[in-house]
């Protein structure tokens, strides 16, 4: 049977833990917990991010969660909650089922993504793009 993404975010959203705003801000402050923005990085330059966010960008998730990956990040190994979050949960909400099937445990996303975070006056920094070359 063909799924939409609808039938996707709903599967998804049936498993995952996500957290409000205001709940959000209050984990921010956390030393045991790693924020993880899920957007691209046009995103990311145009809209700013949440302070201190770790930078996985959706298509690269993956094969930065895999140990076996040759593209492994090590901040997926360590023992934090994940915090996912893109432009409006949608994404996250995928991003995090998948976080849950490949072995992280403590994961959640937020709930409205980062468009919620921006509305309810949480921190945003500017992202730096760095020159090439």
């Amino acid at each position: 049977m063909k799924k939409g993404y609808k039938d996707l975010l709903a599967e998804a959203n049936a498993l995952v833990e996500a957290v409000d705003s205001a709940e959000a801000g209050r984990l921010h402050a956390a030393s045991n917990v790693v924020f993880v923005d899920l957007r691209d990085p046009r995103e990311r330059e145009r809209e700013g991010t949440i302070p201190n966010a770790f930078s996985s960008p959706r298509g690269m998730l993956e094969f930065w969660i895999d140990p076996e990956s040759p593209y492994h990040k090590p901040v997926f190994a360590e023992d934090k909650l994940f915090l996912f979050f893109c432009a409006s949960g949608w994404r996250s909400a995928l991003a995090t089922k998948t976080a849950l099937e490949m072995g992280l445990e403590n994961v959640c996303h937020l709930e409205g993504g980062f468009s919620a975070w921006r509305e309810a006056g949480l921190p945003v920094e500017a992202v730096v793009v760095k020159a090439k070359g």
